[in-house]
Parts: C-alpha cells; structure tokens; sequence
C-alpha cells in the first residue's frame, strides 16, 4: 500500500466537503489515527492512561491500540454483515503480538482495503448496540478514531493536528449531533475554549474531548 500520508493526500484531493461521504470521513479518520500510531515508541506503550478513555478502564497505552486493534479487525466483518455471535471469539485474546504497532498496521490496512471496496453505503451491519445502516457505523467508528488520534498525540508528545479536510467534514457530521451523541456517552460535556481558537480546538470542545492541560 502507498505510505498513509500519501494516502491521506489522495483522499482528501479526492473528496470535497460537499461530496464528501461517511466513507471518505471514515478513511481519512482512520488514516489520522493511524498516522499517530505508527509515531509510538515500544517504550510508550506502557504509558498509563486516562480511565475515560475505555468503558473498561484500560490502564496503558498498550491496552488503547489493542481496543484499536480488535476495532480495525472487526471492520470487514461489520461490512460483510456478520453478526457478533457468527465472528465468534476469532479477535478474542492478544492480537498484538510481539510487534504491536505492525500488528495495528496489517489490520489497518485489511480495514481500509474493505471499506473502499464499499459500494451500498446503505446496507444494514449489524453492530453491538442494533442494526444499522452502514453509514452509521462509519460515521461512530470515525468520532472514535479521529478524537483518539490527538489524545494519543498528546500523550505521547508528538506534534499532531488533524487536516481541513477531517476537521471540516467531522464539524460538518458531528456537531449538528452532538447533543443526542452526548446522550448516548459517544460525546462528554462541552468544553469552553479559549476565544480566538481554531476550527479544530472548537471542534473538540463542541465534542467534549478538548483538554486544556
């Protein structure tokens, strides 16, 4: 595959924010967050983590790109519409191996080759919370990977900002959304933010994921 900043670039040149779909939204936050993975260190991954960041409370860096890991594995089964009880426990136990970040990579790429493979975004998956269309799903699983990206970045202190395109195409889906997505626990509490800020620091206070520290 072409180097995920390539892919990145083609993507975005490819999809305005007015044809853009919850596809395109989907590759490029997924290549966002896969940009920032591929920056972490052997070292870094056990650096602890916020409980906040998992319903389960995982505790170390390790255990977030796991949850990522099982998440992108999950991706071409979700599109061929199988259900949780036909996958079984094929993504159960440790997918990370000895190499976490090449393993997070070879599901990565597995994922992006199935999703643009995707012709009927209309077609009914079947995810853990209810049946729905599949630009549902693309569009919860981008909210998830491009917010987790710039936390990961923060983390571990690399410099990260998600591109126009991303930025401009999630206030575009997520923002007219966020009170009901704040509902169902997708979203936390709006954050204020300095005045004067940008789209993306705007966006993530909107969203709750802005942190000020």
């Amino acid at each position: 595959m072409l180097p995920i900043v390539k892919q990145i670039q083609m993507w975005e040149a490819a999809a305005s924010l007015a044809s853009m779909t919850a596809k395109d939204l989907f590759l490029l936050a997924d290549a966002a967050l896969r940009e920032v993975v591929d920056r972490i260190t052997f070292e870094q991954l056990d650096l602890p983590v916020p409980a906040a960041w998992s319903r389960d409370h995982v505790p170390t860096l390790r255990g977030i790109l796991a949850l990522h890991a099982k998440d992108e594995a999950w991706v071409p089964d979700v599109i061929a519409g199988r259900t949780m009880e036909e996958v079984g426990d094929a993504w159960a136990g440790d997918i990370l191996g000895d190499d976490p970040v090449a393993s997070y990579d070879s599901l990565n790429d597995l994922a992006t080759a199935a999703v643009q493979a995707t012709i009927d975004l209309d077609a009914v998956v079947h995810l853990s919370y209810g049946d729905y269309p599949l630009t549902v799903f693309f569009e919860h699983t981008s909210y998830y990977r491009a917010f987790q990206a710039v936390a990961i970045a923060k983390l571990i202190g690399v410099d990260f900002r998600m591109s126009d395109a991303l930025v401009d195409a999630l206030w575009e889906s997520a923002v007219p959304q966020a009170e009901q997505l704040r509902e169902w626990h997708v979203f936390g509490p709006e954050v204020e933010v300095p005045a004067g800020s940008d789209k993306q620091t705007r966006l993530l206070g909107i969203t709750g994921f802005y942190d000020p520290s």
